[in-house]
């Protein structure tokens, strides 16, 4: 990370620059770590340039000039949603920075870090990665701006991007820039984009509306997401999206890596720790949640509307062999500071280790794997990971493995015969599982791409038995979203009425925020849903979102009066009173008269053109 550093290791220089807007941490749950070891597994030299001061180009000339390219990620999140709230007011906290204090990255941390690259090395190639660019690599809209953006590889003027999953990218475009250093050398290979300035000659090629046709029609937005939606699905074809007088050029996908391939990125050296730079600043809190798990998997096929994981890691999953997850766990049962306990063995949702299709490793165009309904070509069999969490509790020194990301209750539900629930709750959930519902409005859910709420309660009842049947008094954690594209207040009042009647607890409430990339993300923007091409409603103000936030949070005594105010605007007064069923007490008399309501102030309307 530093000069005195590279010179400790004997080298004259660095190969390649890796500027991330975290801290560094040497863990394989932080992107810019596996991407710098993968390099160095591949016979390169690494700096990494964390957090720099971005007012001008001279820390970034740290490490002198890198030989081949630098790369560039925000970090592990968007930088806008790492600063910013759904409500666009500054964030204090940032998990990923020293101590976990904020504002160490700048708001567009891709952009500005790219641009500053630029100043500093002149031509050397800048190759930008990382969720923020993923999700912008063509046109897309801007929730904090409110307009929609062009492709983030002309605003930051970066010559190659790089999408989803990068170990293997990133070593071909060393490897290619090692023969040949004009970035012309870069173009053709799969899971980037480029900028062409002449019409690309590209046989096969789904050439996507335009970033001004885009911009002026919010229904040409709509059908240019879906046509890349399904063409990421389809996979093999080159797809190109024109901008101004260029083409931004979007290359196929890399085919799903494969167990061995998997198996040599997380076998790599990791410390598992942070940086010592940092150790007088307490380290970094995001690797004390993550520091013992252990990821067994890769991407997602639920594909939620919501969600960008599918849209950056991919929706097939990728699955590690057993025998590399052991080899892990055997790494971290010798580490002196181990306690005895792996905190998680998942992936983005954990109960999807070993599954896929069994007739195609792609995604299908036109049906979901497990909307509205769970596939019959879905191999929903958990014996594989059930097998994989026993032989990880027998590594010596391993006292508890469990369980901490979420499960796919229709997963579980889906595949009644290998007693996964069972032995889940009796040795792998560490008094509190994880299961994200997220609405319980059938109108809500559709949009979501998430199962009825039946198959949700019957995954209650059955969790509840298994407990019962064990003596254990193991929670369930619920996730909701609030002000998702379809929610009304009528709806959020539902949900509050759900939280109460079967007992979920409502803690975990996310304020919806429209993330690039997303179905729902269309949906809040344009009104209509990319796939159905069906009108959606979505709350716009800052009062409505306020409104449905505090109806999901109506025990909480300080959102009282909020909630108040959204049963009376809901019609649903019948619920302000201190009856077994009411959600909120009366207002104390001659405390709310003459005060402002705390949904007042502020009622910019969003989505506009």
């Amino acid at each position: 990370m530093t000069r005195d550093e590279v010179r400790r290791r004997g080298w004259t220089g660095i190969d390649v620059l890796l500027v991330t807007g975290d801290a560094y941490v040497d863990h394989p749950s932080f992107g810019a770590a596996v991407i710098g070891r993968a390099l160095e597994a591949a016979g390169y030299r690494v700096g990494v340039l964390a957090q720099p001061d971005w007012r001008g180009p001279e820390d970034f000339r740290r490490m002198g000039k890198p030989r081949l390219f630098v790369g560039v990620t925000a970090g592990a999140v968007d930088s806008m949603i790492s600063n910013r709230t759904a409500a666009n007011k500054p964030r204090r906290r940032d998990a990923y920075s020293p101590g976990g204090l904020g504002g160490r990255r700048p708001d567009r941390a891709t952009i500005v870090y790219t641009n500053r690259a630029k100043q500093a090395f002149g031509s050397v190639p800048v190759v930008i990665g990382g969720l923020e660019a993923s999700l912008r690599r063509l046109a897309h809209y801007d929730f904090w701006q409110d307009r929609v953006r062009r492709s983030i590889l002309l605003d930051s003027k970066a010559d190659l991007l790089i999408y989803g999953m990068g170990e293997a990218t990133v070593v071909e475009v060393a490897q290619r820039l090692a023969r040949e250093s004009h970035v012309h050398a870069l173009r053709g290979i799969p899971g980037t984009c480029y900028v062409d300035r002449e019409h690309p000659r590209i046989a096969d090629a789904l050439m996507l509306p335009s970033y001004s046709a885009v911009c002026d029609s919010k229904d040409v937005f709509a059908e240019a997401h879906r046509m890349w939606r399904e063409g990421l699905a389809e996979g093999s074809r080159t797809m190109i999206q024109p901008h101004g007088r260029g083409f931004v050029v979007h290359m196929p996908p890399r085919v799903p890596a494969t167990p061995a391939e998997l198996d040599a990125v997380y076998d790599l050296p990791f410390t598992r720790r942070s940086h010592p730079a940092y150790d007088e600043a307490g380290g970094v809190p995001a690797l004390e949640t993550v520091r013992w798990s252990i990821t067994s998997h890769r991407g997602c096929f639920g594909d939620c509307s919501f969600c960008a994981i599918a849209a950056h890691q991919g929706p097939a999953v990728e699955s590690r062999s057993a025998e590399s997850v052991v080899r892990e766990a055997a790494e971290i049962a010798s580490m002196p500071d181990f306690g005895g306990t792996i905190t998680d063995v998942g992936g983005p949702t954990a109960n999807m280790y070993a599954m896929g299709c069994r007739r195609k490793r792609r995604a299908c165009v036109g049906r979901w794997c497990l909307y509205p309904d769970v596939c019959t070509s879905l191999r929903a069999d958990h014996r594989p990971y059930i097998a994989l969490l026993e032989k990880v509790a027998q590594v010596p020194g391993v006292q508890h493995v469990f369980v901490s990301t979420g499960v796919r209750h229709d997963l579980v539900l889906a595949d009644p015969n290998s007693g996964f629930l069972e032995r889940l709750c009796a040795d792998h959930v560490s008094g509190r599982l994880k299961a994200a519902p997220e609405h319980v409005g059938a109108a809500v859910l559709q949009r979501m791409r998430k199962p009825p709420h039946e198959t949700f309660r019957e995954f209650v009842r059955r969790y509840r038995e298994a407990n019962r049947a064990l003596g254990a008094a193991q929670h369930l954690v619920t996730y909701f979203i609030s002000a998702h594209p379809g929610a009304d207040l009528a709806e959020a009042v539902r949900l509050a009425e759900a939280v109460r009647d079967e007992g979920y607890t409502s803690e975990q409430v996310q304020d919806f925020t429209p993330s690039p990339g997303t179905d729902a993300t269309c949906m809040y923007y344009t009104g209509i849903d990319p796939a159905t091409g069906e009108r959606v409603q979505s709350a716009h103000t800052d009062r409505e979102r306020k409104l449905q936030h505090a109806l999901l949070q109506y025990k909480d005594p300080a959102q009282a009066e909020l909630v108040r105010e959204a049963l009376r605007e809901a019609g649903r007064t019948d619920l302000i009173g201190r009856g077994p069923r009411c959600l909120v007490p009366p207002a104390e008399k001659g405390k709310t008269s003459a005060k402002k309501s705390p949904a007042d102030g502020k009622r910019r309307r969003r989505g506009r053109k």
